[in-house]
């Protein structure tokens, strides 16, 4: 997976050109993310690409965009619980120090993680995770992706 959408994520993820997007939720994009270290690994990213930061939003669409995390918080636990049993829990971040635009970071984690970095923040893991050949997502993630695509679709027909 190589291009320009990585250069303009919301955009390509609106026109229907980002080959990470899961699904369309209401306030955003569902995506896997571009390294899997940690498998499942997931973005919201929000539809309006001036938006910033959550306080950006009005007070229905913030509401919104926090609900969609949740979901997707949700697909990303019920999925990794279903692929590994030595899933342990899920992160929610909203940091924004990096890309300037609003999305929330969805963090699984695992039992098999190293020791000193099992209590610790993802951003702590070596930088070799970030750029290793053999956690950049492909094909060897299809089934993933439509493990957490399906448990979106099953949340959202629950609410």
């Amino acid at each position: 997976m190589a291009g320009d959408w990585r250069m303009d994520r919301i955009g390509t993820a609106l026109s229907g050109e980002n080959p990470t997007v899961l699904r369309r939720l209401t306030s955003g994009f569902a995506v896997i993310g571009d390294v899997q270290f940690l498998p499942g690994y997931s973005v919201l990213l929000v539809d309006e690409q001036e938006v910033q930061r959550l306080s950006d939003l009005p007070k229905a669409k913030r509401l919104s965009f926090l609900s969609d995390m949740d979901q997707l918080g949700e697909a990303v636990e019920r999925a990794c619980r279903r692929l590994d049993p030595a899933f342990r829990r899920v992160n929610l971040e909203i940091l924004g120090n990096t890309d300037p635009f609003l999305h929330a970071h969805v963090w699984p984690r695992f039992e098999w993680e190293p020791a000193d970095a099992v209590s610790a923040p993802v951003w702590l893991y070596p930088r070799d995770r970030w750029s290793d050949e053999q956690f950049r997502l492909g094909p060897q993630h299809d089934v993933l992706r439509e493990t957490i695509g399906s448990e979106l679709d099953q949340l959202r027909s629950m609410r």
